[in-house]
């Protein structure tokens, strides 16, 4: 008698490559990605009363705050563009990075009872979360365009740039990618050093306050502001606004091109990269050290 080989389809295996991201794998399992959305989506309102509504007063108070404080009392200026403009947008921009990161600081750690008891990709969590930011990115969007239009029809002085239907997806996606290597990587390290995840919060308001969200780059010293260019969030912010506010007569809205624009980008790949590379490391053995 003669013994056939068993034929599975699905074989899973361990993999001992120095840096492995199964992407087809990942795309098998986009219906489980999708359902992580839902998921993260309806839990964030669930017994709630204002239910999404949520998602608009964080940043509409926050910004009203900005500018009492800020605009008001300390009369930084805004390079004349209306105060609570700009300040909705900076913070539109920062509040989907800073979400991004801090919900995927913790993967490990936030899943380590589902990732001990059935296999699937480790990204695919990150990735949900990252995706799931976004429907809430594109809800304050929409809550900028509204007060945007308010200005316009009061007759304010700004006008979009041509540029902004086909650059802002860039920036989004940029942002996106910058929010989950960072987020990524803390949670790689924080696997063996459990306090980084006590110092990611304090850790995200200072780079609150190293990007120009209350103020514009133009009020940094001139000496100083290589340090600024230093911050990839700093250049998706100016770039935002500038699309924004770029037809302002007195042009004290600038975009950050050239070798500043290179350097963000390069600053975010290499972010990326770093945080994947530690992630594909970690997920083979997080369960023993967690």
């Amino acid at each position: 008698m003669i013994e056939t080989e068993d034929k599975w389809d699905t074989v899973i295996e361990a993999h001992r490559a120095w840096f492995s991201i199964d992407w087809r794998e990942l795309w098998k399992y986009r219906d489980l990605i999708f359902m992580f959305v839902r998921r993260d989506f309806v839990a964030f309102y669930k017994q709630t009363i204002l239910g999404p509504l949520w998602y608009l007063i964080q940043p509409l108070f926050t910004t009203l705050i900005f500018t009492v404080i800020f605009s008001k009392l300390a009369a930084i200026p805004t390079d004349g563009v209306p105060a609570l403009l700009f300040y909705l947008s900076g913070l539109v921009m920062w509040n989907y990075f800073s979400d991004c990161l801090v919900a995927t600081s913790s993967t490990f750690l936030d899943n380590q009872g589902i990732f001990g008891k059935v296999y699937f990709p480790r990204l695919a969590i990150p990735l949900s979360v990252v995706l799931s930011k976004l429907i809430k990115f594109l809800i304050q969007l929409l809550l900028l365009t509204g007060f945007y239009l308010f200005f316009v029809f009061r007759g304010q002085a700004i006008q979009p740039s041509p540029w902004l239907i086909v650059v802002l997806p860039l920036l989004v996606v940029q942002m996106a990618l910058l929010g989950l290597g960072s987020g990524i990587l803390i949670s790689s390290l924080t696997t063996k050093y459990r306090d980084l995840n006590y110092l990611v919060g304090f850790g995200v308001q200072l780079w609150m306050y190293a990007t120009p969200i209350i103020y514009p780059i133009s009020q940094v010293p001139e000496k100083y502001r290589f340090l600024v260019h230093l911050n990839p969030v700093a250049q998706v912010v100016t770039n935002f606004r500038y699309l924004l506010f770029g037809g302002i007569s007195n042009g004290a809205v600038t975009p950050t091109l050239g070798n500043d624009l290179l350097v963000s980008l390069a600053s975010t790949f290499g972010i990326l990269l770093l945080g994947l590379f530690l992630f594909s490391r970690t997920e083979k053995s997080f369960i023993d050290t967690i």
